[in-house]
């Protein structure tokens, strides 16, 4: 799992939503966010599935994808 990769993927899947507003959906706080953004902390199981629900992604695309997107 590529911290720096994953982050990319969820700054660029969030696009001109706030982390505020993204968090809030989430269940998450807006420093958590703004962590796995920052790619200095990965999500608990629990949260990647919450993320990939909130986007319409699959866990495995956000999270396990090799290319960088």
């Amino acid at each position: 799992m590529n911290k720096k990769a994953v982050a990319k993927r969820l700054i660029a899947l969030r696009a001109n939503k706030s982390r505020e507003e993204v968090a809030n959906a989430v269940g998450i706080s807006r420093s958590a966010l703004a962590m796995y953004e920052n790619g200095d902390r990965m999500p608990r199981d629990e949260i990647k599935i919450r993320i990939a629900k909130y986007y319409g992604k699959t866990v495995q695309y956000i999270f396990f994808n090799k290319n960088d997107t």
